[in-house]
């Protein structure tokens, strides 16, 4: 019998129970950050104690991790191999992102509030965070490097900043919209932002800022 056998599944119980206090855990992060959060204010959100909590988790680092698992592994639930798709279906998936994080705002205020407080000393999300964007960037400058062999385009624009600057907008423009969602259209703004960078990459131009 292999490892993967001996090795006891969770049960239906176990696992309901454990989604209950990563909801609560986006929650108090998202309303209070990791700091200010308490595993007590978890576990007073879902009926349980601190210790039970612990039990699940182990600490409120694992804890942290764990939230930050379950938001990328959302993200790409429906994809074949779970994976982020490659060329332009990844710019696709961007804004299609977009629009479903204006349905949830509560994960994307505790992903706004987590990596703010990863640049901070000793923070247990910092590697997290550092691993994500660094994996991001690779992936969309893959992705743009593969549209621009698909459309024989020879000298793209500037790719090595277009990943970098997609992210900032896609994390500025939550920011803006968290702070006030009446006047910032997420999904819109989205869109603009990511399909200006694209053809910035894909038919370059003069410069309109250039003296």
């Amino acid at each position: 019998m292999d490892d993967e056998r001996r090795q006891p599944r969770p049960r239906a119980a176990t696992l309901v129970r454990r989604r209950e206090i990563l909801d609560a855990a986006v929650d108090i992060f998202g309303a209070k950050g990791f700091s200010g959060g308490t595993l007590q204010d978890i576990a007073d959100q879902v009926g349980m104690t601190h210790a039970g909590i612990l039990h699940h988790f182990g600490s409120k680092d694992q804890l942290l991790l764990a939230v930050l698992e379950h938001r990328d592994r959302t993200d790409v639930a429906d994809f074949e191999g779970q994976h982020m798709p490659d060329g332009i279906e990844l710019f696709r998936h961007l804004v299609s992102t977009a629009i479903a994080n204006a349905d949830r705002a509560g994960i994307v205020q505790a992903y706004a509030v987590l990596s703010a407080e990863s640049v901070t000393d000793d923070n247990p999300g910092r590697e997290y965070f550092e691993g994500r964007y660094r994996t991001l960037r690779l992936e969309i400058d893959a992705a743009f490097r593969r549209v621009c062999a698909e459309r024989g385009v020879e000298q793209p624009g500037a790719v090595d900043h277009a990943a970098a600057a997609i992210l900032a907008v896609m994390d500025g423009l939550q920011v803006q919209w968290l702070l006030s969602p009446r006047d910032v259209d997420l999904a819109g703004a989205t869109e603009f932002a990511i399909e200006a960078i694209v053809a910035a990459v894909l038919a370059p131009r003069p410069s309109a800022l250039a003296g």
